[in-house]
Order: structure tokens, then sequence, then C-alpha cells
């Protein structure tokens, strides 16, 4: 008889989010697969659980997630879980869950904290609607393709950043998005969580003094669905300016912001041109 998968959500911040179930099952698992193995012994160590635990992370997933199977095929039981919040999201753990899918191995899920519907909820924007966008990608190419796609998505946006790359991160949801409203969510939970709502124009300046410091959920509002009229020609033509410098030809920056902006791409291009004298 094959054993269980279960997918236990561990807190992304605060451990008192443990919930009682979530800590049970880490007790009658027999062994844990975690991303960190160091992270999840300071969880366990922390309730006083002693517990087998397998490394199963981004780069040995494909051995270690064969040799989950096997044990899990010989009646053994395994907990997964994340470094913090729930398995799977951003994580390796949905290739080891569609591993068992197919293999017809029992999967329960044992909910708990998520740091991007968290964020979601202290942000203040719009939560009727949404999209998860993970980590963006480090590779330009694939981050303008993937930034792109979302131009004219009228759902909030959800995306993770680490702290030194969120200055560039920032800058390049301003240059493809255009100005929207954007909560800056860290150390949720904890205690210096704290929730910035402001502008993707205005964040800019924000990190230029003091770097920023903690893992980020940037919620950013979704694509107006009608012209925003605070937005001027300037504006625009700074957007297309951004994406210049960032080594994009002008003719194609001056198409995209005209996509997301109204303005005609031939002023935008002119102007810029004079700009760029």
């Amino acid at each position: 008889m094959s054993g269980r998968l279960f997918l236990v959500g561990t807190p992304i911040g605060n451990l008192g989010d443990l919930s009682p179930r979530g800590l049970q099952t880490l007790e009658l698992a027999d062994f844990i697969a975690a991303e960190d193995t160091r992270v999840t012994l300071k969880l366990l160590t922390h309730f006083g659980l002693k517990k087998p635990l397998v490394s199963y992370h981004d780069h040995n997933l494909r051995q270690k997630g064969e040799e989950i199977l096997r044990r899990l095929q010989n009646g053994e039981s395994c907990a997964i879980v994340t470094d913090a919040g729930m398995p799977c999201i951003s994580d390796p753990g949905e290739d080891l869950v569609r591993l068992c899918r197919e293999h017809g191995i029992p999967i329960s899920v044992v909910p708990g904290p998520s740091a991007a519907i968290s964020a979601l909820a202290a942000s203040g924007l719009a939560t009727s609607r949404f999209s998860f966008e993970g980590f963006l990608s480090v590779k330009k190419n694939s981050r303008r393709e993937h930034l792109l796609t979302l131009q004219q998505d009228p759902r909030t946006l959800i995306f993770y950043e680490a702290p030194h790359k969120l200055v560039e991160t920032l800058k390049d949801l301003y240059a493809y998005l255009g100005d929207r409203e954007i909560a800056l969510c860290r150390e949720l939970t904890k205690v210096h969580e704290e929730v910035i709502r402001t502008t993707l124009a205005q964040v800019q300046a924000l990190y230029q003094e003091q770097a920023p410091r903690g893992e980020f959920v940037l919620v950013v509002s979704g694509a107006p669905q009608e012209a925003d009229s605070a937005l001027t020609l300037e504006d625009a033509v700074e957007l297309v300016l951004q994406r210049v410098q960032d080594g994009q030809p002008l003719s194609q920056s001056a198409r995209e912001v005209a996509s997301i902006t109204g303005f005609k791409k031939g002023a935008l291009y002119k102007a810029a041109l004079e700009r760029g004298q």
C-alpha cells in the first residue's frame, strides 16, 4: 500500500502561525521534504520535533523526486514544506505533486500562510481578480516578454522580489506597465512588518539613499480600463526613454508605450528623438 504526500503550509515569519493540524502532520509524517533543511530544522526545533529531513530543491528535484516517490510507494508518508508559506507556489514542490499524481500517490493539503495572499489582503488594492506572477526572470528578454503580456491585464498583479533586485524590478515595472498604484509589502507577520502604499512613479526615488532590506511582495494595480488622463505626453516620453536606455530601439519603445498610454506612436517617437538630442 502506498503512503501519502502532505502539503504543509509553514509560517512566513511569525512561528505562531503554524496551525495545530500542520504541527500534528509534521509530527506524524515518516519524513519531511524541505526546500532548505536548515530553515526547516529551526522550525522543528522551535516546536520540539525531531524528524528525518530530505533536501528537495530546484537543483536536485529530479533525483530526489524519484527517491521520495519510491519511499511513498513503499508505504511511507512524507510532508513537504517550503521555507515559508505554502509549498508548490513559486516552489519546486509542484514537480513532486505532479510526479505523485502521475503515479497515483494520495495527496492531502494542510493549508497555511501565503505571502502572496497576505500581501494582497493588506495592500488596499482590488482583490476580486488578481494574478500571481511570482519572480520576474533575471534575463532581460524573458522579463520584457513577461511584462509585455501584462500591459493590458486588468487584474491586480502580485510579484515576489529579493531586496538586491528590487530597485531594478521597480524600474522595469514602471517602464513597461506605466504609472500605477503599488503596495510594497515586506517582513509580513514579523516585528518590522511594513506595507508602503504609493505609485510606480513615486517609488523610483524611495531606495536611492537606503538599500531595501527583507523579502518583498509587490502588489500592483491592474491596467486601467480607460486611458489615464493624468498621464501627460511628457510622462509617456519618459517611459519611452527608459526603454531606450535599457537598449531597446526607439521605434519599438514608442510603439509599446503608445499601446499602454493611448498617445500616438509618431508623437512619442518625435518627442523622444528631440529629448535625446
